[in-house]
């Protein structure tokens, strides 16, 4: 068939198109608004982020990652996207590891018996330089408050989160409060919104606004931040079960201030993507 190929795969319903940039190097030079025609869901492909997997640049990695979030914007990180990227890169290479090299560094991938993913996710960083925030303040308690949310941690995973705590985030109107958020102004690259709450010993739940994307079914990043905020508080301990729409991710913050996510990915089509969708309308 003629178009470039590309596979749809997700991880706990936060889907992504994904493209092999080694194999089909026009893909390397997508503008933001040709990312956003593929990601709309009415008349592209569809998918909360898309991703190109690109030649390694790092002598240590298998394959290099570039993120676009559905408005075309390119991103940091995404740890649901890891696992799918790792899985593809594993069964290429018929390993059960893989290092997988971000704009924000390596990321080391290990398959597990259960067809389970495990992504460490890098080093934490929790400095109000690092958030980034406008103004210096304690990130175990940003002062920032919005109806029913108040009381933030700030928590860098690659990219910027605010996880708020609340009885019941069932409740919560995320859809009205999360864009407002994340473009508050004490984020000046804006932020990813986590409302939750604790269900069980060691267990979370999670509901999230991903910055330039909206609402989502799952976001790895977004479940890393929470497990990390929640340990802060001393609410649970460093490993936790964070549930998102989508299903479960397990968390482990390592006393080396790296964080291990641990969880599915699944492939659901494979298609080519017509010409059209390349060019400038």
């Amino acid at each position: 068939m003629n178009g470039i190929p590309f596979v749809k795969m997700h991880g706990l319903g936060n889907d992504f198109v994904v493209f092999d940039g080694r194999r089909d190097p026009a893909v390397l030079d997508l503008d933001n608004a040709t990312a956003a025609r593929i990601a709309d869901r009415k008349t592209g492909v569809g998918c909360d982020q898309l991703i190109v997997i690109e030649p390694a640049r790092d002598d240590l990695a298998d394959a290099f990652m570039r993120i676009r979030n559905n408005d075309g914007g390119e991103v940091e990180a995404c740890g649901n996207a890891t696992r799918c990227v790792a899985s593809i890169v594993m069964g290429e290479l018929g390993r059960n590891d893989a290092i997988i090299e971000t704009v924000v560094g390596l990321l080391d991938a290990n398959g597990l018996a259960d067809g389970q993913v495990t992504v460490d996710m890098g080093q934490v960083r929790l400095d109000w330089r690092d958030i980034p925030l406008s103004e210096a303040v304690d990130t175990n308690h940003i002062p920032l408050s919005l109806g029913p949310l108040s009381d933030a941690v700030g928590v860098n995973v690659g990219n910027p989160h605010a996880v708020f705590f609340v009885d019941d985030a069932e409740a919560v109107d995320i859809e009205k409060f999360g864009p407002i958020l994340e473009h508050h102004e004490m984020f000046p690259e804006r932020a990813n919104i986590e409302v939750c709450s604790i269900i069980g010993e060691n267990q979370i739940r999670m509901r999230v606004w991903e910055r330039g994307v909206g609402v989502t079914r799952a976001c790895g990043t977004g479940a890393c931040a929470v497990g990390i905020a929640a340990a802060r508080r001393g609410l649970t301990g460093r490993k936790t079960d964070v549930i998102l729409d989508g299903g479960k991710l397990t968390i482990e913050w390592l006393p080396d201030d790296h964080v291990l996510m641990t969880g599915p990915v699944a492939t659901s089509f494979q298609g080519f993507l017509h010409s059209s969708l390349l060019g400038a309308h």
